[in-house]
């Protein structure tokens, strides 16, 4: 098998960085104005709306920032640990420009970017990159690539507002920055919490397993950070009982309980145990990820025959298709009881190419949009909770068809529902202000969560929900140059999406 860091590959990386590279500025900036409207009418307008947002603090209350980075809050490692390694965005982009097509392009590229191969890996599948100045140059040589792209403004933004970056990537500059990266990261004032305090951070939601035992929140806690930084329970393993490690997910689901799982009574028990200890930790939501908004619930017979097949190792499809739709249907009904805002997003092929996940693992870039259809599939839990005084649903979507046809509808007409931001794919300078244009006819601005930044890169947090405030005020100022809105209401209208409505959207159970 030929590797990503094949002589031809490199070659055309090397070659094709050459003919996109320019005399880098004697010092990198940004333009105080990019991603506001270019129509001259509505700059001034969007300027004077994103600054009424740009210095209030960050409310990021969905994401995936290991707790543990804060509790430790040792300093990162080098840059390509930082920046590349664990940007699932950053890495598809470099592998999806492989010229090696010798076996899957994918398992010819993610080791090089420092990805290692799980431990079941299959025999001959490459090492990962170790050296990560290689890693960092191989990136560089790729800048390019990101013209156009989320990815780099949200770079962009780290390495100059963040780290202070003095030139570009490129091929030629790439040893300068890494060795500026280098320096800065070694300072006390680039460790995670200092960060933290810099980036303005109010407060930060984790992403955890349903059986964490949630001891880096614990840390933090006692460290009095713990209304700082909390988490979210996640149980998707344990929805799917066609998974492989569905059962070794149950067990470790009872011992984090307390309680043998041996049905479905005691698997719902356990449920609930956790979830309650989510509460005690702090949590304020969960959050689902199922590639079905599918929400019909099964008669309890039908659940307790599953749950008995899937302990045998016996489950269909069928079945498992059944029961996933029958717990969303199940943790809806939870968090009627315990206030926990149920986050569901769906709508994501993940995993695409087999051969990946085999050789490295989930998560790898290989996460593929389908059509979601919302109307049915959330009626259930909408008859039954959609009124409710305690229930709070926050539907995502990455098919972007359905804000205007079907969830901006939805949201529009049950309390308990809200809209979601655009998440994932559609987290994009177009695909937010699509979203508006879409969505705010029938859901309003008050339907919908405010910005929620969905990341695993800490430091893009900041550059995400800059980018989300300068999208906001272009389309308020095209609202207020239209004479649809006083200026004084595109302003506090802002100040609410940046700010006031993802802490509405998020409270604290029982508040």
């Amino acid at each position: 098998m030929q590797t990503f860091a094949s002589t031809s590959q490199e070659d055309h990386l090397t070659s094709t960085a050459h003919r996109h590279t320019t005399t880098a500025p004697a010092s990198w900036s940004l333009h105080p104005d990019r991603a506001l409207p270019a129509d001259t009418a509505l700059r001034p307008l969007a300027r004077e709306i994103y600054a009424a947002t740009a210095g209030l603090p960050v409310v990021s209350m969905h994401g995936h920032v290991d707790a543990g980075l804060l509790a430790d809050d040792a300093p990162f490692g080098d840059p390509a640990e930082l920046f590349i390694t664990p940007d699932h965005y950053l890495v598809r982009m470099l592998v999806a420009q492989s010229t090696s097509r010798h076996g899957a392009p994918g398992v010819d590229g993610v080791h090089s970017l420092g990805v290692s191969p799980v431990g079941s890996a299959p025999q001959g599948t490459p090492a990962a990159e170790t050296d990560p100045r290689e890693i960092w140059r191989r990136f560089c040589a790729g800048w390019h690539l990101y013209r156009g792209t989320p990815t780099r403004y949200w770079l962009e933004h780290a390495l100059v507002d963040v780290f202070d970056a003095p030139v570009a990537p490129s091929t030629e500059t790439a040893d300068e920055l890494f060795d500026h990266l280098v320096d800065r990261l070694a300072r006390p004032e680039f460790r995670p919490r200092a960060l933290f305090e810099q980036f303005n951070i109010e407060i930060l939601a984790t992403t955890d397993p349903a059986q964490s035992p949630l001891v880096d929140h614990a840390r933090l806690a006692a460290d009095g950070w713990g209304d700082r930084v909390v988490p979210t329970f996640r149980p998707d393993p344990l929805l799917h009982v066609d998974r492989p490690d569905w059962s070794d997910h149950v067990r470790a689901l009872g011992e984090a309980a307390g309680a043998d799982v041996v049905g479905y009574a005691s698997y719902l028990d356990a449920l609930r145990s956790r979830r309650a200890a989510f509460v005690a930790a702090g949590a304020r939501a969960t959050d689902h990820g199922h590639l079905s908004a599918d929400t019909t619930p099964l008669d309890d017979a039908d659940a307790a025959r599953i749950v008995d097949a899937a302990l045998r190792g016996e489950a269909s499809a069928e079945d498992a298709a059944a029961f996933s739709a029958h717990m969303l249907f199940q943790m809806a009904s939870m968090s009627a009881e315990d206030g926990l805002v149920m986050q569901l997003h769906p709508g994501v092929l993940r995993d695409h190419c087999g051969e990946v996940v085999r050789a490295y693992g989930q998560d790898k870039g290989y996460d593929v949009p389908v059509a979601t259809e919302y109307v049915h599939a959330l009626r259930p839990v909408l008859e039954a909770f959609g009124h409710h005084k305690n229930f709070r649903l926050i539907a995502f979507t990455v098919d972007e068809t359905s804000f205007s046809r079907e969830l901006a509808p939805l949201a529009g007409a049950y309390p308990a529902l809200r809209l979601g931001a655009p998440w994932w794919f559609l987290d994009t300078p177009d695909g937010m202000r699509r979203f508006r244009e879409t969505a705010t006819d029938t859901a309003g601005f008050y339907n919908t969560s405010g910005f929620v930044d969905d990341t695993r890169a800490f430091c893009s947090i900041p550059a995400r929900h800059d980018l989300a405030r300068r999208v906001d005020a272009g389309h308020l100022a095209r609202l207020v140059a239209e004479h649809r809105l006083g200026l004084d209401e595109a302003v506090e209208t802002a100040v609410d999406l940046a700010y006031h409505l993802p802490k509405a959207s998020y409270p604290r159970p029982g508040a």
